[in-house]
């Protein structure tokens, strides 16, 4: 029965769209045709499979069914809601406080620099600004670019009252190997105007960062910041 609930699930996010809050798309096609394999050999597995024996000591089986059988229902149950009645959702700051934000620019950094440097900054996704910054140019390099992103708001933990990173996960496989990235946004009360995880877009220059208590060398200095909707496909790639 949960083998049947997780196929339904999975076909069900795959028909919504909403298949890519956990799995990158790439894997899409292969995990809805396994899906429906795998729906063929439970139903055919049940169909096959023999009646129970009799129970020849009752009294002592009863006990343990009851309780296995409750058991079964409850797992069976909070499966259903988990995966097919409560609404996807996708990665907060919560997750985000347990890995290492920009851990995965610095790997991105090398590969991708000579590509971003000479690149259409307009482009740019949070993805790649965060590989630039990670590369520690200082602000004459970024004299005259403009970054536009959208992301969710979440702290600078060194100087939570005056900076905020633009931020979103880069999925590799799927949400569990998800790494955040980030790039910082200067906004002195930026509490008052926006929530925690609150998606927002700022478009703006790059400058040299005027927090004296922040560590980011660089910062987004907002043109423009306003609260938007969740984008349909909250993660890069």
């Amino acid at each position: 029965m949960l083998s049947l609930i997780g196929i339904v699930a999975t076909v069900w996010l795959g028909v919504t769209g909403q298949l890519g809050l956990y799995i990158h798309p790439r894997y899409f096609a292969f995990s809805i045709i396994m899906a429906v394999v795998a729906a063929v050999v439970v139903i055919v597995s049940f169909a096959l499979s023999p009646d129970e024996e009799p129970d020849h000591d009752h009294e002592a089986e009863t006990g343990r069914k009851r309780f296995w059988g409750g058991a079964s229902v409850v797992v069976i149950a909070a499966s259903v809601v988990a995966l097919l009645v409560l609404p996807p959702t996708t990665l907060t700051t919560t997750t985000l406080e347990q890995r290492d934000l920009n851990g995965s620019a610095a790997a991105l950094t090398e590969e991708a620099s000579a590509e971003l440097t000479g690149g259409d900054a307009s482009k740019f996704s949070v993805k790649d600004w965060a590989s630039l910054l990670r590369q520690g140019a200082g602000a004459e390099f970024y004299a005259g670019k403009k970054a536009q992103l959208t992301g969710f708001v979440t702290p600078d933990t060194d100087d939570p009252q005056n900076v905020f990173y633009v931020a979103r996960f880069v999925v590799s496989h799927c949400v569990v190997d998800a790494q955040p990235v980030g790039v910082p946004v200067y906004r002195p009360g930026w509490q008052d105007e926006f929530s925690l995880d609150s998606w927002v877009g700022v478009s703006g220059g790059l400058a040299a960062n005027p927090s004296v208590a922040s560590t980011e060398g660089i910062v987004i200095i907002p043109e423009v910041l306003a609260a938007v909707d969740q984008p349909q496909q909250p993660y890069v790639y």
